[in-house]
């Protein structure tokens, strides 16, 4: 009967994990639009690509006006106006424009790391609010177990048929269980509320009680094929790379002289002259070690991305030691459960007198120790794989 009742369970299980992981991706979609973080991080991130443009804008024109007159007669006056603009060369505009759009995507990818981190930090807190709901499930029934207890033996001790010592053993587990519970219902509700913070003060609706089916990957070496190449942060400084290499061409076309091109006009008494003003700007001292800084930056930055790589790949081995390491345990435990005793049977050998009171408490203890155990290393779990996996949210 009671491997019945497992496998019913274990099929519930199944069953709603589609339904729980549906439950966290819509609470994911609404945080991703309600988010003020993510909104705000948004304009940040229009902000630095609209100044990224300006730099390679146009210099201001110039307009400039001399009126002369002569020492002698001052009636005698020369004016001069001159209207020009100056601009780098044409090929350097070119250049430029394309490490802008290097350094969009470079944005675009940050954008994405800092959506990745506050998803993840939202969907661990769904976790968590699973396992503390499953908790709840436990320590109700523990309650309602010490209740009824609490009432039968304090009629027995009525009629003599416990003592004190029973009876006040009974109402102190009463009072842990309460004290458990109460302890469980604060942090459930803090949790919500950091939810709801998440979706901008929005109340979030997400009732599950089940974990989202999470399995283990049997092959590491395929998973980790998989997680480094779609690894945000290594995308990101991938991006950084290319803006840094980029960066060395434009220094080196910022050699190339500069143009002014303008008009000019003269104006003596009776005679006016206009023409054409041509000029060239030879970047002698102002380009000077620009090159060499750009090299040195792009040194820095892949230097960065070989760190970064490897950071990357043992946090991945890590992770995926501890997610294989807790599904074993988990297993363990699964396997335990079966051949524990039931809490009903249990408390029939109590009210049966076939166990004392201290072999009862001993028994509840463990039996229910181990499914909070359970409970804490399946939640552990599911952390674990979200992080592996959390280039997917």
């Amino acid at each position: 009967m009671k491997r019945i009742i497992i496998i019913s369970l274990v099929l519930l299980i199944l069953t709603s994990g589609v339904q729980a992981q549906n439950g966290i991706d819509q609470v994911l979609r609404n945080i991703e639009t309600n988010n003020k973080g993510l909104q705000a991080n948004a304009q940040l991130i229009a902000s630095q690509k609209l100044e990224a443009k300006t730099e390679n804008n146009l210099a201001d024109p110039t307009l400039s006006y001399a009126h002369l007159w002569g020492a002698k007669d001052k009636s005698e006056t020369i004016g001069e106006l001159v209207i020009s603009q100056s601009f780098d060369f044409p090929s350097l505009y070119i250049t430029r424009n394309k490490l802008n759009r290097l350094k969009s995507e470079a944005f675009d990818s940050q954008a994405d790391i800092f959506r990745q981190d506050m998803l993840l930090q939202a969907k661990e807190i769904c976790l968590d609010i699973i396992m503390l709901r499953q908790q709840k499930q436990i320590l109700e029934e523990r309650l309602r177990n010490a209740e009824e207890l609490s009432k039968m033996y304090a009629k027995r001790l009525q009629t003599g048929d416990a003592n004190a010592l029973e009876t006040n053993k009974i109402n102190l587990e009463l009072l842990n269980v309460r004290t458990e519970a109460s302890l469980n219902e604060t942090t459930l509700r803090n949790r919500l509320q950091e939810l709801n913070a998440l979706n901008g003060n929005i109340p979030v609706v997400f009732e599950e009680t089940k974990y989202p089916t999470a399995p283990l990957p049997a092959d590491y070496q395929i998973l980790k094929s998989e997680v480094m190449a779609s690894d945000r942060t290594l995308m990101a400084i991938g991006n950084e790379s290319l803006v840094a290499h980029k960066q060395i061409s434009v220094n080196k076309s910022q050699w190339l002289p500069k143009l002014e091109l303008g008009y000019r006009r003269n104006t003596e008494t009776g005679a006016p002259f206009n023409g054409v003003v041509v000029g060239l700007s030879f970047p002698l001292f102002e380009n000077r070690n620009k090159v060499k800084v750009a090299k040195a930056q792009a040194l820095n930055i892949d230097l960065q991305k070989q760190d970064a790589t490897f950071q990357v790949e043992s946090e991945l081995t890590q992770l995926y030691r501890e997610a294989k390491s807790l599904h074993t345990s988990m297993e363990e435990y699964q396997k335990t459960f079966q051949s524990q005793q039931d809490l009903k049977l249990l408390k029939q050998a109590l009210t049966g007198g076939q166990i004392s009171m201290i072999e009862y408490f001993v028994e509840v203890s463990v039996l229910y120790q181990s499914h909070l155990n359970y409970l804490q290393l399946e939640n552990q779990y599911q952390k674990a794989m979200a992080r592996i996996y959390k280039s997917n949210l």
